[in-house]
């Protein structure tokens, strides 16, 4: 196992980050609740409305303007959390300037992201007064659906570079393991992580033709073939159970169940801020509390689910490629490398960990048969 001095410096990067997790949700909610409470929601509706009439003009100037004003005020959290803790910690070399493009890279993605679920949200709401919540719920779902299979094209080469993976040896390894777990796969790619983190990963990703495999460099160069075997035949297991089904079945009732709740209560809610209606655009950060709130609850039963499954492909992973001692072996270093906590306490297991943490994963491979 790795040594004390790691797992007590591991414990303490793991315990920062949840830390400052949970002060970004509360401090979310506490600046939504001021710009509701002091009025200020609706005195920007009405700048806006007095700028113009286009309600579709409305939506996006005002997304944009409470964006900037979010991220502002949460930059020196976002700052520490993202740059100088990883620094501090040893797990990046990114420099200032490529952290900045990043952000805004990011900023400009999650906008665009941000238009099109409001602007449904919008639209649905004014034409379908009382089954909206249905209808949007499959709107954002088929959007989710189709974010997926655009990921690995559109967004992750924003912010790394694709090539193809230049060990032919390993390279043709997991297309085998591939073919053995009756996988199809476009082919397999490295990416250079290197530049950004020292973290290392590895994953499956996209939907339908978009369907790859995705080599960190921080793991191709420090990893045997086997640990890297057995990591994809975990990622493979994932399609072979049909677990992206099941979670997006989930994800999807959690989606419908939040639009409900917030169909049948939000009348009580928008009167405490002298709101009358969803369709106003002031009554949005009341949508995005919902929406967090709704998360914070469901959260631990979709870790959980989560947890199920994780467990389920490491044993298909075990079962496919005997690999034992390997896996043990690539649990023990990505979780140094990572700085993951090997054995969290019960409640942070239950609110963040959406795999079983490293200890368990490590002890059931052990156990295997």
């Amino acid at each position: 196992m790795s040594s004390q001095p790691n797992k007590n410096k591991a414990k303490k990067y793991s315990s920062l980050k949840y830390t400052l997790a949970i002060l970004d949700t509360i401090y979310l909610i506490a600046l939504l609740l001021v710009f509701m409470g002091l009025g200020l929601s609706k005195a920007l509706e009405q700048q806006l409305l007095n700028l113009t009439g286009n309600y579709y003009v409305i939506v996006p100037l005002y997304l944009l303007i409470i964006s900037i004003l979010y991220y502002a005020l949460s930059f020196p959290l976002n700052f520490y959390s993202s740059y100088i803790l990883e620094h501090k910690f040893c797990l990046s070399k990114q420099k200032i300037a490529d952290w900045i493009k990043d952000q805004v890279k990011a900023g400009i993605i999650g906008y665009i992201i941000l238009i099109i679920l409001m602007a449904s949200f919008y639209y649905i709401l004014k034409h379908f007064q009382y089954s909206w919540w249905w209808i949007v719920s499959l709107a954002w779902i088929f959007f989710s659906l189709i974010l997926a299979r655009l990921t690995p094209v559109v967004i992750i080469p924003l912010f790394f570079k694709y090539k193809k993976l230049s060990d032919d040896a390993l390279r043709i390894r997991i297309m085998r393991l591939a073919d053995k777990m009756k996988v199809k796969i476009l082919d397999v790619f490295e990416i250079d992580f290197s530049k950004k983190t020292l973290k290392a990963n590895a994953a499956f990703v996209g939907v339908g033709k978009t369907r790859r495999v995705i080599l960190a460099d921080t793991l191709k160069d420090k990893y045997s073939d086997d640990e890297i075997e057995v990591i994809l035949a975990h990622e493979f297991a994932h399609y072979k159970l049909k677990h992206l089904l099941k979670l997006i079945l989930i994800n999807s009732l959690a989606t419908i169940l939040a639009f409900y709740f917030i169909f049948k209560t939000s009348a009580y809610i928008l009167g405490l801020f002298g709101l009358f209606s969803l369709s106003d655009v002031a009554a949005l950060p009341v949508i995005i509390m919902y929406l967090v709130f709704f998360g914070i609850i469901t959260q631990p039963f979709q870790n959980y689910v989560s947890r199920c499954l994780e467990k389920n492909a490491d044993k298909m992973a075990l079962s496919v490629t005997g690999l034992k001692e390997a896996f043990v072996s690539m649990m023990e270093k990505l979780s140094a490398q990572n700085l993951a906590d090997p054995a969290p306490h019960p409640v942070i297991k239950f609110f963040f960990f959406d795999h079983p943490p490293v200890n368990e994963r490590v002890n059931l491979a052990k156990t295997f048969k």
